[in-house]
């Protein structure tokens, strides 16, 4: 059993970079790996920051928690999307057990916090608050506090699908510094037993700049300027976990975890493009130029399904008896879903090379389906290619992302870093995002409820002590050369 657990989440942080690509040039990191228990950290289906941080909270899965993505239908009409915020939550976080039994926790922009629920210690919501006019910090007064130590908190980045990069990778490092700078105030000066904050900047770096440095993206441009900012940005964020390091004792368990990784984007594939172009979506009109897709666009008399655009795609069937207009006969259903699902994974490029599609149903990959499951789960060539909601794009194969400039895809797999006190060191595989919240329980000395679905990481005592008059790397000066 371990005193305090501290974890620090770096949102889409990436195991082929941490573990390989940048690992000695990140000595804070390093140093937790050879000291630790480390490995990939399969994700959620899907690997997106919402539901993926819940269920790592919770040990539950995105069926069990009754939401698949930021935008979950809310009932079985055509237009009942919902953005999933904190009030879907009904399942026990790891802060909620902690509160049950005395112990006090400190949350700093973990997602889908928003709007903030009462617990034994202190709230910073996430990059879901709408805005800093919203009720955003629990409790309420203490927003005061953090405006204070940060001089104007940064909830998150303007629009990180920008062809401002400059502007982009300033606000990047405007976010990571204030957030960083409230977490050392927090730990240095509050009483905590879980303290667990999440920076949302891997991710709009790895969206805005993967190509830059991916020699095997199809945009790469050897020598651009841009060409080390990811890596500059993983030193940066070493420097700051080293600040961090140096503020806990031996009897702090430190956890660095992610949600899912990154890969490059191949392109886009048109998915209602493609569900017209196969006989499965009929529209009244078809537009001359790339249109989002709305329901009052589709003759649902003559419509078989429809798709959802994002990192992946969700493919919903227009069942007679379930959806208000349904076409598909429900004695139908298994047959046409599997006829659509072998379809989708024969989708081709444009050379006629088979690209590996995906296409899951709910009920093979969880444990559970609340809520309304999509039909249809679809990870176009293994998530090489991204969905395209929108209609009206000319082809089925686009090779620019419909909702603004965008570099990678998600990947499955996150990172699992475990070092301090009660951790032996070794790489695991087979880590699971659902281990994650058993295992903090554990080295708090309490027992997962049973419903649970991972399994805590298990480890033999060692310690290590991060001295605070330990010399750490400073940032550049300059970070955009």
């Amino acid at each position: 059993m371990t005193r305090r657990v501290l974890v620090v989440g770096l949102d889409c942080a990436s195991p082929q970079l941490v573990f390989d690509q940048f690992k000695e040039k990140l000595p804070n990191i390093s140093r937790l790996i050879d000291s630790g228990v480390s490995g990939p950290l399969r994700s959620t289906d899907p690997p997106i920051t919402v539901p993926a941080w819940t269920s790592m909270m919770t040990s539950k899965d995105p069926g069990q928690l009754g939401f698949y993505g930021f935008r979950n239908r809310s009932d079985y009409s055509y237009d009942g999307l919902a953005f999933a915020n904190s009030q879907l939550v009904v399942e026990p976080a790891l802060w909620d057990i902690l509160t049950a039994v005395g112990k006090r926790s400190i949350l700093v922009g973990i997602p889908q916090t928003y709007p903030p629920k009462a617990i034994n210690g202190l709230v910073v919501c996430d990059f879901l608050t709408p805005s800093k006019q919203s009720r955003w910090t629990y409790p309420d007064d203490f927003k005061d506090e953090v405006e204070a130590v940060t001089g104007g908190y940064i909830i998150d980045v303007d629009n990180f699908r920008t062809d401002d990069k400059d502007r982009l990778l300033q606000q990047v490092y405007d976010m990571t510094e204030r957030r960083f700078k409230l977490a050392r105030h927090l730990i240095a000066n509050k009483d905590w037993d879980f303290f667990m904050m999440v920076e949302m900047g891997p991710d709009r770096i790895h969206h805005g700049f993967w190509r830059y440095f991916d020699k095997g993206h199809r945009l790469y441009e050897p020598g651009h300027r841009f060409e080390d900012v990811i890596r500059d940005y993983y030193v940066y964020l070493d420097a700051r976990l080293g600040e961090l390091l140096a503020l806990v004792d031996d009897d702090t368990t430190v956890l660095v975890v992610s949600d899912h990784g990154a890969k490059a984007m191949a392109g886009g594939i048109c998915v209602n493009d493609w569900l017209i172009e196969q006989g499965y979506l009929t529209l009244k009109e078809t537009p001359s130029t790339p249109t989002p897709l709305k329901p009052e666009m589709i003759d649902w008399s003559k419509t078989i399904a429809w798709g959802e655009g994002g990192y992946y795609s969700r493919i919903f069937m227009n069942v007679a008896g379930r959806e208000p207009q349904g076409v598909v006969p429900a004695g139908n259903y298994a047959k046409v879903r599997g006829e659509l699902r072998a379809k989708l994974e024969a989708i081709a490029d444009p050379d006629g090379a088979n690209i590996g599609t995906r296409a899951l149903y709910a009920e093979e990959v969880y444990k559970a389906t609340n809520g309304i499951p999509p039909d249809l789960l679809v990870y176009f060539g293994d998530l090489n290619w991204r969905s395209v909601g929108k209609v009206g794009n000319g082809a089925v194969h686009v090779f620019a992302n419909d909702t603004g400039p965008d570099d990678a895809n998600h990947d499955y797999h996150g990172i699992f870093i475990m070092s301090g006190n009660g951790a032996a060191p070794g790489r695991r595989e087979g880590l699971s995002i659902y281990d994650v919240a058993p295992t903090v329980l554990n080295k708090l000395g309490l027992e997962a409820p049973k419903d649970m679905i991972g399994k805590k990481i298990m480890s033999f005592p060692r310690s290590m002590s991060f001295p605070r008059s330990m010399s750490f790397p400073r940032k550049r000066e300059s970070r955009q050369e």
